[in-house]
């Protein structure tokens, strides 16, 4: 069965917009897996600790025939491709790879929650899931269509990026 996953993307360290763009190619080539369209990148504020850099981020649109679970190993190893290291939460980090969405599930294991728990209050994800999706509703998140939600936490601190020159 082809399955819809939706990923955020973030980086905040050595040259974040280039480990974005990497990250989104790696995507591609996961086994069992294309990446079919994503955001625009964002630059935004750090959540946490704000002595660190701020933040690139995305939204990726993966279809897939990965089980969630299989889906969250790869977003884990491609995370340490990156050499993604865990010094503290919510610091500095090469790469973040979230599963926010499968499908129209709702998932609660030790490992994995899907829809993501943070993502509702979180501008840097809502508004490229809202420029990615349209202003569509999606049951498991409620009642409110995504350009509503988005509305309800964008902060003054995302600023779009245009094309690398």
């Amino acid at each position: 069965m082809i399955s819809t996953a939706l990923i955020g993307l973030g980086a905040n360290l050595d040259d974040p917009r280039a480990q974005l763009e990497r990250a989104l190619e790696a995507l591609d080539r996961l086994p069992l897996t294309r990446c079919t369209r994503h955001s625009r990148l964002y630059a935004s504020k750090p959540v946490g600790p704000q002595d660190q850099p701020d933040f690139v981020n995305a939204v990726a649109e993966l279809s897939t025939r990965l089980s969630p679970l299989a889906l969250l190993d790869q977003l884990q190893a491609l995370e340490q491709q990156h050499r993604r290291v865990r010094l503290r939460h919510w610091g500095p980090r090469t790469l973040d790879l979230d599963l926010l969405l499968f499908n129209d599930s709702r998932i609660s294991t030790p490992r994995l929650v899907v829809p993501h728990r943070e993502m509702l209050k979180r501008g840097f994800v809502m508004r490229p899931l809202a420029d990615l999706l349209g202003p569509q509703r999606l049951s498991v998140l409620g009642e409110e269509n995504l350009e509503t939600l988005a509305s309800q936490v964008e902060g003054d601190d995302l600023l779009p990026l245009g094309p690398q020159e």
